[in-house]
Protein backbone atom coordinates (compact mmCIF):
# COMPACT_ATOMS: atom_id res chain seq x y z
CA UNK A 1 0.00 0.00 0.00
CA UNK A 2 1.83 3.09 -0.58
CA UNK A 3 2.52 6.11 0.90
CA UNK A 4 3.21 9.20 -1.24
CA UNK A 5 3.13 12.69 -0.43
CA UNK A 6 -0.14 13.61 -2.32
CA UNK A 7 -2.33 15.90 -0.67
CA UNK A 8 -5.38 13.74 -0.36
CA UNK A 9 -8.95 14.96 -0.31
CA UNK A 10 -11.21 12.51 0.31
CA UNK A 11 -11.55 9.36 1.37
CA UNK A 12 -13.60 6.56 -0.78
CA UNK A 13 -14.88 3.33 -0.52
CA UNK A 14 -14.23 0.85 -3.55
CA UNK A 15 -16.73 -2.29 -4.28
CA UNK A 16 -14.33 -5.28 -6.15
CA UNK A 17 -15.80 -7.80 -7.72
CA UNK A 18 -15.22 -10.87 -10.41
CA UNK A 19 -16.36 -14.00 -11.70
CA UNK A 20 -14.16 -14.94 -14.96
CA UNK A 21 -10.89 -15.24 -15.69
CA UNK A 22 -9.30 -16.30 -12.24
CA UNK A 23 -11.31 -13.56 -9.86
CA UNK A 24 -9.28 -13.92 -6.90
CA UNK A 25 -6.42 -12.62 -9.69
CA UNK A 26 -8.32 -9.63 -10.90
CA UNK A 27 -8.92 -8.74 -7.45
CA UNK A 28 -5.64 -8.73 -6.19
CA UNK A 29 -4.68 -7.48 -9.40
CA UNK A 30 -6.73 -4.56 -9.33
CA UNK A 31 -6.07 -3.57 -5.53
CA UNK A 32 -2.54 -3.32 -6.74
CA UNK A 33 -3.54 -0.89 -10.14
CA UNK A 34 -5.45 1.29 -7.84
CA UNK A 35 -3.35 1.72 -5.72
CA UNK A 36 -0.65 2.41 -8.46
CA UNK A 37 -2.72 5.51 -10.06
CA UNK A 38 -1.28 8.57 -9.07
CA UNK A 39 -3.12 10.76 -6.33
CA UNK A 40 -4.29 7.55 -4.72
CA UNK A 41 -3.65 5.39 -1.35
CA UNK A 42 -5.36 2.16 -0.86
CA UNK A 43 -5.48 2.25 3.00
CA UNK A 44 -7.28 -0.93 3.63
CA UNK A 45 -9.13 -3.99 1.88
CA UNK A 46 -11.43 -6.64 2.84
CA UNK A 47 -11.39 -10.22 3.01
CA UNK A 48 -12.60 -11.72 -0.11
CA UNK A 49 -16.47 -13.19 -0.22
CA UNK A 50 -18.13 -15.36 -2.50
CA UNK A 51 -21.77 -15.57 -3.84
CA UNK A 52 -24.53 -16.40 -5.92
CA UNK A 53 -24.86 -14.11 -9.19
CA UNK A 54 -27.55 -11.52 -8.22
CA UNK A 55 -30.99 -12.69 -10.24
CA UNK A 56 -30.22 -16.58 -10.17
CA UNK A 57 -28.53 -16.31 -13.45
CA UNK A 58 -26.64 -19.48 -14.55
CA UNK A 59 -22.52 -17.96 -14.32
CA UNK A 60 -20.16 -18.88 -12.06
CA UNK A 61 -19.78 -17.51 -8.33
CA UNK A 62 -18.87 -14.10 -7.71
CA UNK A 63 -16.11 -13.09 -5.77
CA UNK A 64 -15.96 -9.37 -4.29
CA UNK A 65 -14.06 -7.28 -1.53
CA UNK A 66 -14.21 -3.77 -0.65
CA UNK A 67 -11.20 -1.34 -0.68
CA UNK A 68 -10.53 1.89 1.14
CA UNK A 69 -8.68 4.52 -0.65
CA UNK A 70 -7.28 8.17 -0.25
CA UNK A 71 -7.68 9.81 -3.03
CA UNK A 72 -6.69 13.43 -4.71
CA UNK A 73 -9.02 12.59 -7.66
CA UNK A 74 -12.91 13.95 -7.58
CA UNK A 75 -15.70 11.77 -8.01
CA UNK A 76 -15.75 11.84 -12.08
CA UNK A 77 -11.59 11.65 -12.07
CA UNK A 78 -11.92 8.72 -9.96
CA UNK A 79 -14.59 6.79 -11.96
CA UNK A 80 -13.02 7.20 -14.72
CA UNK A 81 -9.81 5.75 -13.50
CA UNK A 82 -11.62 2.38 -12.75
CA UNK A 83 -13.08 2.46 -15.92
CA UNK A 84 -9.66 2.16 -17.46
CA UNK A 85 -8.66 -0.56 -15.20
CA UNK A 86 -11.59 -2.37 -15.65
CA UNK A 87 -10.86 -2.05 -19.73
CA UNK A 88 -7.55 -3.21 -19.02
CA UNK A 89 -8.78 -6.44 -17.15
CA UNK A 90 -11.23 -7.45 -20.31
CA UNK A 91 -14.28 -5.75 -18.61
CA UNK A 92 -17.22 -5.91 -21.41
CA UNK A 93 -20.65 -5.12 -20.67
CA UNK A 94 -22.59 -7.09 -22.98
CA UNK A 95 -26.31 -7.03 -20.44
CA UNK A 96 -27.12 -5.91 -17.06
CA UNK A 97 -25.39 -8.37 -13.98
CA UNK A 98 -23.60 -10.11 -17.43
CA UNK A 99 -20.70 -11.85 -16.19
CA UNK A 100 -17.60 -9.69 -15.84
CA UNK A 101 -13.95 -10.14 -15.37
CA UNK A 102 -13.99 -7.04 -13.38
CA UNK A 103 -16.36 -4.45 -11.62
CA UNK A 104 -14.76 -1.99 -10.12
CA UNK A 105 -17.51 0.57 -8.04
CA UNK A 106 -17.62 3.76 -5.92
CA UNK A 107 -19.18 2.95 -2.97
CA UNK A 108 -18.67 6.04 -0.75
CA UNK A 109 -17.24 9.11 -1.46
CA UNK A 110 -16.54 11.24 2.18
CA UNK A 111 -19.98 11.96 2.92
CA UNK A 112 -21.29 12.83 -0.64
CA UNK A 113 -24.22 12.32 -2.02
CA UNK A 114 -24.70 12.65 -5.92
CA UNK A 115 -27.06 11.61 -8.54
CA UNK A 116 -25.66 12.78 -11.84
CA UNK A 117 -26.24 10.74 -15.13
CA UNK A 118 -23.33 8.50 -14.72
CA UNK A 119 -22.37 8.34 -11.05
CA UNK A 120 -24.65 8.47 -8.26
CA UNK A 121 -22.96 7.70 -4.44
CA UNK A 122 -23.79 6.38 -2.44
CA UNK A 123 -23.82 3.39 -4.72
CA UNK A 124 -27.34 2.75 -5.25
CA UNK A 125 -27.73 -0.73 -4.70
CA UNK A 126 -24.91 -0.99 -2.22
CA UNK A 127 -27.76 -1.31 0.99
CA UNK A 128 -29.66 -4.50 -0.83
CA UNK A 129 -26.49 -6.37 -1.28
CA UNK A 130 -24.84 -8.56 1.33
CA UNK A 131 -21.77 -8.70 -0.85
CA UNK A 132 -21.08 -5.48 -0.76
CA UNK A 133 -21.79 -4.72 2.85
CA UNK A 134 -20.10 -7.15 5.02
CA UNK A 135 -16.70 -6.74 3.22
CA UNK A 136 -16.97 -2.93 4.08
CA UNK A 137 -18.65 -3.85 7.60
CA UNK A 138 -15.18 -5.97 8.20
CA UNK A 139 -12.87 -2.70 7.13
CA UNK A 140 -15.77 0.11 8.55
CA UNK A 141 -18.01 -1.42 11.25
CA UNK A 142 -18.77 2.13 12.04
CA UNK A 143 -20.13 3.19 8.48
CA UNK A 144 -22.74 5.21 8.09
CA UNK A 145 -24.11 5.58 4.64
CA UNK A 146 -25.32 8.70 3.45
CA UNK A 147 -29.40 8.85 3.26
CA UNK A 148 -29.55 5.53 4.43
CA UNK A 149 -28.14 4.60 8.13
CA UNK A 150 -25.41 2.56 9.56
CA UNK A 151 -23.61 -0.98 8.23
CA UNK A 152 -24.88 -2.62 11.31
CA UNK A 153 -28.40 -2.02 11.07
CA UNK A 154 -28.58 -2.26 7.36
CA UNK A 155 -27.09 -5.71 7.39
CA UNK A 156 -29.70 -7.12 8.51
CA UNK A 157 -31.78 -7.14 5.27
CA UNK A 158 -29.42 -8.94 3.56
CA UNK A 159 -29.61 -11.74 6.25
CA UNK A 160 -30.87 -14.02 3.71
CA UNK A 161 -28.48 -14.06 1.19
CA UNK A 162 -25.70 -16.59 1.16
CA UNK A 163 -21.95 -15.56 1.17
CA UNK A 164 -19.08 -17.08 2.42
CA UNK A 165 -16.03 -15.15 3.79
CA UNK A 166 -12.61 -16.34 1.79
CA UNK A 167 -9.28 -15.37 2.33
CA UNK A 168 -7.14 -12.53 0.34
CA UNK A 169 -4.83 -14.49 -1.62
Amino acid sequence: MSQNNTQYTATAYIALGSNLDNPHKQINSACEEIDALPGMSLIQHSSLYQSAPIAQQVQPDYINAVAKIDTALMPAELLNALLIIERKHGRKRTFRNAPRTLDLDILLYNTLQLNSENLTIPHPRMTQRAFVLYPLMEIAPDCCIPGHGKINQLIAACSNQIITRLDFS
